[in-house]
């Protein structure tokens, strides 16, 4: 019965990987934005395994052992393609996402090896202490949605964010209704406090990556 029910709850959408495995991302029928595989979390995702940083032929791993946050990871993607590439990752949301994330973590422990992965609750705009020293990367896509969430989630970064830490930010720009304020007052606040550099097509996977879909690498000014 229990089978049957979680049959019904979740559906599994497969994310295949440069070396043929592929992450198994169970999605929810019901639920919150963050009970779903986004497009920008996969162009993100697939975008760590670009040769800039992951080209196991010329000896090139950027993410063995590097620490790594995501933030509001909903399905888990992007943090678990950094784990199974050896980084050791912190993937964080809500408290009513960890149910999915500690499912997701548990359908790819077969592939992480030299990586970690665990789940904690982080609610932006709140105390980061359980998350310090500060990582080498920060992790998010499509969290720029919530008008009400864009100054806890720039005080998140800036709490969090350590001279050497980079943030890998992936959002699909939006036109419809409220997005397009809540974008320009999110890099409006942003700037304040980092620097932002937008990553070109031709360095992102060139089959998953779209012109309505951006990544940026943001770090911490001075």
């Amino acid at each position: 019965m229990a089978a049957d029910i979680d049959k019904c709850k979740y559906f599994t959408r497969e994310i295949e990987k440069n070396d043929g495995c592929a992450l198994k991302l169970k999605q929810c029928y019901l639920g919150d934005v963050g009970c779903v595989v986004w497009d920008a979390a996969i162009v993100l995702a697939k975008y760590l395994e670009t040769r800039q940083f992951y080209d196991p032929q010329r000896g090139v791993n950027v993410w063995a052992g590097k620490s790594v946050v995501e933030f509001g990871a909903g399905t888990g993607v992007v943090g678990l393609m950094a784990a199974t590439l050896g980084a050791h990752v912190t993937v964080t949301d809500l408290e009513d996402l960890q149910p999915l994330l500690r499912i997701n973590i548990h359908e790819n422990r077969a592939l992480i090896s030299s990586g970690s992965i665990t789940a904690k609750v982080l609610k932006w705009g709140e105390d980061v202490s359980g998350f310090l020293p500060p990582p080498r990367y920060i992790l998010m896509a499509d969290c720029i949605y919530y008008e009400q969430s864009i100054v806890p989630l720039v005080e998140s970064l800036k709490l969090l964010s350590g001279p050497e830490t980079c943030i890998l930010c992936c959002y699909e720009q939006r036109t419809e209704g409220v997005n397009p304020k809540v974008e320009r007052q999110f890099f409006e606040l942003l700037q304040q406090h980092f620097s932002c550099k937008e990553i070109p097509s031709i360095e992102q996977d060139p089959e998953f990556s779209s012109p309505d879909i951006h990544i940026l690498h943001i770090q911490k000014k001075g």
